[in-house]
């Protein structure tokens, strides 16, 4: 077989492992019983150990080096390229530092859902102090001259700088908040308590309504919603129901721009290295154009209450869309307002860069944590289960991670303004349900490429600009200005 084609074959094997190893993932947090959590641990090291050792063989790196030196066509120089990245970043990560991050991850997340049920930071602080220590030491090995928290963002968003979210991130702390306190200066309507049962009904009615069906999705309830993918037919998303009701619609929508993104990938990338989402940044900006620029959109709403009532619960399109825009900062970042969600991404950015960095100690946190909130939301955390215990992220190890959904809300405004510009203003469409052309738009321009396009490069071949501000901060004027 030629050195391409070993490659390709090579790099299937690693696409399958790593689909089995989100199928124990998403298991052990919407199936598996709490007593298996120890055996599902070493599962998942077992398989991160095996995916680690067939991706560091010199096999690859020899077959990389014939590959280069061949005629190859646009996809294979893309695999080759992509290739070589992923290859000499995981030849820098001893084998028994991934089994060990994978069982520490597994045993975090486990450890992050009794300690969350307890509101008792004390039973999550030694499982975090090991995960900081672990995802210190992986990104020291992957630091190459730059610190170890911009070697983790490398796994989430290659070619993003820490300097560079720093930027960002400060304009958002800076021009956010005088947005905020205008708008918390008006009258915000009254949570509204839509019942269970009509919550479900109406999700399961809205997915339908945009491509989902029991042949190839799942849909399922966890502790913080999240999407799955193993492979072409078997798209898993999952969404939690809470007494205010609107969070499973908005959280349902996120997660479908997640499987979305995976679905719409160019099918001859599929197993290979370039057959997913190219960051999560990106990924973000795909969950929060459907969350925000689709579901929060006052046409749209009318979808939204005509589902609701026939589920059971009459409400307006008109109340309902004042209540999934109303801007009323609150601790809760999965149920965010749109306008201030960023700022609680920005305060987890700054927390983690923090703990990798040694600045802050993991007994620490929950002070640091209350500090943030105030300073940047105004708002007393009474308690850690809605403070620092709220997300899973750093329980199942992922540092880097978080500054990808701030991102993904500035990429999604951009892309929303591109969108409008090319194919129209939305409102008739959306109001019938009707989202067709977007899909379409973003299977061309966003999904279809999976990882041949980094981040940057990407948003600048789709809107004619690399990352900004001014977007999303138009979006979100448009919002405390109604």
């Amino acid at each position: 077989m030629s050195a391409i084609g070993n490659l390709r074959e090579r790099v299937a094997e690693l696409a399958d492992l790593a689909a089995l190893e989100m199928l124990a993932t998403w298991d052990q947090l919407v199936m598996m019983p709490a007593q298996g959590a120890g055996a599902r641990a070493l599962t998942l090291g077992t398989l991160a150990r095996l995916a680690h050792d067939r991706a560091i063989s010199e096999e690859i790196g020899s077959w990389l080096q014939e590959a280069e030196g061949s005629d190859l066509g646009d996809v294979d120089r893309d695999l080759v390229r992509v290739g070589r990245r992923d290859w000499e970043r995981a030849r820098r990560i001893p084998p028994e530092l991934a089994a060990e991050r994978a069982r520490a991850c597994a045993d975090g997340q486990e450890t992050w859902q009794q300690a969350r049920a307890e509101d008792d930071f004390s039973l999550f602080s030694p499982a975090l102090k090991r995960n900081v220590e672990l995802a210190r030491a992986y990104g020291e090995c992957l630091a190459e001259g730059a610190g170890p928290y911009e070697a983790l963002l490398q796994d989430y968003d290659f070619g993003l700088r820490t300097g560079e979210l720093q930027e960002l991130f400060g304009a958002l702390a800076h021009d956010l908040p005088p947005l905020i306190d205008g708008s918390a200066a008006k009258s915000t309507p009254e949570e509204m308590a839509i019942p269970e049962a009509a919550q479900r009904k109406a999700v399961t009615a809205m997915l339908r309504r945009i491509g989902v069906d029991d042949g190839g999705w799942r849909v399922d309830v966890s502790a913080h919603p999240f999407t799955s993918w193993m492979g072409r037919g078997d798209i898993r998303l999952t969404t939690r129901y809470t007494e205010s009701g609107t969070e499973s619609l908005l959280s349902s929508l996120h997660e479908y721009g997640h499987a979305l993104y995976e679905l719409q990938v160019d099918p001859q990338l599929e197993r290979t290295n370039l057959g997913g989402g190219t960051s999560m940044s990106v990924h973000e900006s795909q969950s929060k154009l459907w969350e925000n620029h689709i579901g929060r959109d006052r046409a749209f709403a009318e979808v939204l209450a005509g589902e609701l009532a026939s589920a059971g619960f009459d409400v307006a399109p008109g109340q309902l869309h004042a209540g999934i825009v109303s801007v009323r900062p609150s601790l809760i970042r999965v149920s965010a307002d749109p306008v201030t969600y960023p700022l609680h991404i920005v305060l987890r950015f700054e927390l983690e860069l923090a703990l990798i960095e040694g600045n802050l100690a993991v007994d620490d946190l929950p002070a640091a944590w209350r500090e943030g909130t105030k300073r940047l939301l105004g708002l007393e955390v009474p308690s850690d289960a809605l403070g620092c215990l709220q997300d899973i992220h750093w329980g199942a190890g992922s540092f880097g991670y978080f500054p990808s959904y701030a991102l993904g809300c500035l990429i999604a405004a951009q892309l929303w303004e591109t969108i409008v510009a090319e194919i129209g203003p939305r409102e008739d469409h959306l109001r019938r349900g009707d989202v067709s052309a977007i899909q379409r738009w973003l299977g061309e321009h966003i999904h279809s490429h999976g990882r041949r396009l980094d981040t940057i490069p990407l948003v600048q071949q789709a809107t004619g600009a690399g990352l900004q501000t001014a977007p999303f901060m138009r979006y979100a004027g448009s919002l405390t200005a109604a």
